[in-house]
C-alpha cells in the first residue's frame, strides 16, 4: 500500500515538472503562438489538488481549539510540533484577557493608518517597552511582520543604493528587496551565510556608495544562526549598515530571549532588527527596533504604514502581555532550550538526517517529496502535526518534516514525539 502511494505521488511529481516546462513557455510565447487568458494558469494548476485526492495533502488544515502543545484539527486532538508559539503564551490567561480587556476598551479595531486616526496609547507604550527590552532608541510597530520588511527596506534603500541579502532569507526580505529594485536600487544576494561570499559580494560594489546587509538571525526553514559576529566586521569593513531579522530569533536565544544580536554579545553593533508578534509574543504584528532618526525618516516616508490600518487593539494588548511574561518569567527560554535539544539528541541517536543548531527548529531530512508526505500523514494519524518542506520550497533530495518546539510542552509529548518518528521511520526504510 505504501509503494502504491509512492508510485502515485511520483506519477504527479513527474506530471507536475512536465507541466511547469511546458506552461512556462506557453505563458511567454514565440512569434506567431497565442496568448492564453490571464486565468488559465489557474485553472491548469493541479498539483494540490492531485496531493489532495492521495489523502497526503498536509496544508491548510484547520484547527478548532489551540491549547498550546496540544490542539484540536478536524475533531480530535494532536500534538503540536509545527508551530511558532515557541513560548506557548497563545493561550496564556494574562495574554487572552489582555486582548478581551482592550477590545472592551478601544473596540476592535483602529479603522485608519498610524499616520492618521490608527495610532492609540496602546501602541506608543508598546513601542517604548519594546524599545527598552531591546536597548534601543526607538522602536515602530507595523500591522504584519510581512509588511515590516516592506515598510523598511524599499524606504531606506533607495535608487543607486544597494541592499546585500542572504540567498536563503525570509519571503518577506525577498518581496521587499525586489521592491527596492523595482524603485532603481541595486540588489545583491550571497550565498547562504557564507561570509567569504558576502565580503566578494561587497569588493564589487563601489565604496562610495550607501549599502545596506539585510540576513535573517535564525533562518526559518533550517534553524541556523546568522555568523552575525563576522557579517558586522564586514559592514564595518565596507561602511555598511546592518539590518537582522529576529522572527525566529527573540524568546529563542540571548540573554532573556532578545534575540541574535544578544546571543553574541553585540546588539548594539546591530543598526536595525526588526520581527514579528506573531510567534514568541503571541499575537500578530511586526516591529522595527533602530535609532530614534532611521525611525522617525520611515515612520514618515514607508508605504507600508501611511496606507496600511494600524494593528488592532487586541493584537496590541496580547503583545505586550507577552512581553511582560518573558520579561518576568525568562526561565521560558531554557525551557525551550532544553525541549530543542532532547528532541535534536533523540533524532540524531535514531539516525534520522537533521540539520543541527541551537533553536527552537529542527528539521527532519526525509529526502523525496512523496516520502515526506507519506511520512507526515502517518504522523498525524498517529496524533501528532508537523510542517512538510517540499520542492521547490527546499532543494531536491531536502524535503523535510520542519519541527518546532515550545517551552509548554511536557516530556510525555516529546517522548510521544520521538517514539512515533522511531516506528514510522522504520517502516518506511529511513532509520
Amino acid at each position: 500500500m505504501i509503494l502504491n502511494a509512492v508510485n502515485l505521488i511520483n506519477k504527479i511529481f513527474k506530471y507536475y515538472r512536465i507541466f511547469n516546462f511546458i506552461n512556462w513557455h506557453s505563458h511567454f510565447p514565440g512569434k506567431g503562438a497565442s496568448v492564453l487568458d490571464i486565468f488559465q494558469k489557474c485553472y491548469d494548476f493541479t498539483r494540490a489538488d492531485e496531493v489532495k485526492e492521495s489523502g497526503l495533502y498536509p496544508y491548510f488544515r484547520p484547527i478548532e481549539e489551540n491549547e498550546g502543545p496540544v490542539v484540536q484539527i478536524e475533531g480530535k486532538k494532536v500534538i503540536m510540533a509545527g508551530s511558532n508559539n515557541y513560548l506557548g503564551l497563545t493561550a496564556h490567561p494574562r495574554v487572552k484577557q489582555a486582548a478581551i480587556d482592550a477590545v472592551k476598551k478601544y473596540g476592535t479595531g483602529c479603522s485608519g493608518s498610524r499616520y492618521l486616526t490608527g495610532t492609540l496609547d496602546l501602541h506608543i507604550e508598546l513601542e517604548k517597552r519594546m524599545a527598552k527590552f531591546f536597548g534601543t532608541e526607538s522602536v515602530l510597530l507595523f500591522s504584519t511582520g510581512y509588511q515590516t520588511a516592506q515598510g523598511i527596506i524599499p524606504t531606506l534603500v533607495q535608487k543607486g543604493e544597494y541592499v546585500i541579502s542572504d540567498k536563503d532569507n525570509h519571503a518577506c526580505i525577498v518581496a521587499a528587496d525586489l521592491m527596492a529594485k523595482g524603485a532603481f536600487a541595486e540588489f545583491k544576494r550571497y550565498k547562504h551565510n557564507d561570509m567569504n561570499d558576502l565580503e566578494e559580494v561587497l569588493k564589487r560594489i563601489p565604496p562610495d556608495k550607501a549599502k545596506l546587509i539585510v540576513t535573517d538571525g535564525v533562518f526559518s526553514t533550517t534553524g541556523e544562526i546568522v555568523h552575525l559576529p563576522e557579517m558586522v566586521a564586514l559592514a564595518k569593513k565596507y561602511n555598511a549598515r546592518v539590518m537582522v531579522d529576529d522572527a525566529h530569533s527573540v524568546g529563542v536565544i540571548g540573554e532573556g530571549g532578545r534575540g541574535t544580536g544578544s546571543y553574541y554579545g553585540i546588539m548594539d553593533k546591530v543598526d536595525i532588527t526588526m520581527g514579528t508578534f506573531s510567534k514568541t509574543f503571541a499575537s500578530l504584528g511586526g516591529f522595527m527596533a533602530a535609532t530614534e532618526r532611521v525611525i522617525n525618516f520611515v515612520k514618515h516616508h514607508a508605504p507600508a504604514l501611511i496606507f496600511s490600518a494600524s494593528p488592532t487593539p487586541a493584537s496590541v494588548a496580547a503583545a505586550m502581555a507577552a512581553l511582560e511574561i518573558l520579561e518576568e518569567e525568562p526561565e521560558r527560554v531554557t525551557k525551550l532550550k532544553c525541549n530543542a535539544d532532547k528532541m535534536r539528541k533523540g533524532f540524531k541517536e535514531m539516525g534520522f538526517k537533521i540539520i543541527d543548531g541551537k533553536t527552537a527548529i529542527v528539521p527532519v531530512i526525509i529526502g523525496d517529496d512523496p516520502t515526506t508526505f507519506i511520512f507526515w500523514r502517518k504522523l498525524y494519524d498517529a496524533g501528532v502535526f508537523t510542517n512538510a518542506f517540499i520542492s521547490p520550497g527546499v532543494p531536491p533530495g531536502m524535503a523535510m518534516l520542519r519541527t518546532s518546539y515550545m517551552s509548554s510542552h511536557e516530556d510525555e509529548q516529546l517522548d510521544r514525539i520521538l517514539e512515533l518518528f522511531h516506528d514510522i521511520g522504520k517502516e518506511l526504510n529511513l532509520i
